[in-house]
């Protein structure tokens, strides 16, 4: 085959990629460069020690859990796992980033990090900030420093109050800016990691707290757009409400449909995979999807002909080792701990996943 007719393939490939995107997963990927996006519900990832102000004490070895220093390992062990084969479908690399929730302290994702680099190659970088939550959880971050460099790190507290007039403590909105790096020019993106307020006393009473959480967010977002109207926003996190949800919905105002989404507008990356019946954790029977990642409308609308990132896809990595196989709790995610027995398991939540591409 002459150079001229595989040139003719390579730009027929190229102008078909929105087809192929949908329709032709191997296709894709052997001219293309791929980065994998994630998060992911730790479910309670704390070690063995106390940390002054924390309501930690379930999680100590004479606490409730009975959560000793072999527990603790096991459970670092399997979450490092479950990240490691992240992304992995379509990049060897695994995921370039992860936002993560429930984690107590930096202490934690650094044991997380060595155990990800002795155990399976993998080399990541955490990022926590410390936030008032009640329990003394905390979101964070890992990034692959070969895929992404950071530039600014910054936390925004919540100022919310339940019902009776109580103050909602919860877990700060993390925003990382920085670049994609690689082949080619490096390109600036935005990443924030949240953990809304959870429903503890039921949806309908905790909803303003969450519809706080999310104007905190979409302020957040408006500030960047503010200095970069063009900018690259990837909103990620538990949510504590389905994409319908009035927060995510109507607040943010995330679209279902790609092509619905305005000019500084958001696409809701998971909100089709609901109306499927595809959710990340499992309640009383039925199905949530609390673990969303929204994008930017410039994401969803760049033009592989640009040369820029853009977005490809949305993944719920629902392996089968994340998921309980026999039993009354059958094909829900393997928790740590169910009813109280400890199982050796993962987590509650199923990570969720976006992949960017470009030439």
């Amino acid at each position: 085959m002459n150079k001229h007719l595989l040139s003719i393939l390579f730009l027929t490939l190229v102008a078909a990629l929105p087809m192929v995107a949908q329709n032709d997963d191997e296709q894709l990927g052997k001219d293309l460069q791929i980065r994998c996006i994630a998060f992911y519900n730790l479910e309670n990832l704390f070690d063995t020690i106390h940390d002054e102000g924390k309501n930690d004490y379930e999680y100590l070895p004479d606490g409730g859990m009975k959560w000793t220093s072999l527990k603790y390992e096991h459970k670092i062990h399997n979450m490092a796992y479950a990240i490691s084969q992240l992304g992995t479908d379509y990049d060897p690399r695994g995921a370039m980033c992860i936002g993560v929730a429930e984690v107590e302290n930096i202490g934690c994702l650094q044991d997380l990090c060595r155990e990800l680099k002795d155990k399976y190659n993998r080399n990541y970088e955490p990022i926590l900030l410390e936030g008032p939550d009640r329990r003394g959880v905390d979101v964070g971050f890992l990034y692959n420093p070969e895929l992404f460099k950071p530039v600014n790190v910054r936390g925004h507290e919540l100022q919310a109050h339940y019902a009776d007039g109580g103050v909602v403590k919860t877990r700060l909105q993390l925003l990382v800016s920085g670049y994609i790096i690689g082949q080619g020019r490096p390109e600036k993106i935005h990443i924030t990691v949240n953990h809304w307020p959870s429903r503890y006393g039921g949806e309908l009473t905790s909803r303003p707290t969450r519809d706080t959480a999310a104007m905190l967010a979409r302020a957040i977002c408006d500030s960047i757009y503010q200095k970069e109207p063009k900018a690259k926003i990837i909103l990620m996190g538990d949510l504590n409400d389905d994409p319908y949800n009035h927060s995510c919905a109507v607040v943010m105002n995330a679209k279902k449909h790609r092509e619905d989404v305005e000019k500084q507008g958001f696409f809701n990356t998971m909100w089709l995979k609901l109306d499927r019946g595809i959710g990340t954790l499992a309640y009383q029977g039925s199905w949530n999807l609390f673990d969303q990642i929204m994008i930017s409308e410039p994401l969803v609308n760049e033009t592989l002909e640009s040369g820029k990132w853009t977005y490809w896809k949305s993944q719920i990595f629902n392996k089968p080792f994340l998921t309980v196989q026999q039993g009354k709790f059958k094909g829900n995610p393997l928790r740590t701990v169910q009813s109280g027995v400890w199982q050796d398991g993962y987590g509650d939540h199923y990570p969720t996943m976006i992949y960017l591409i470009r030439k």
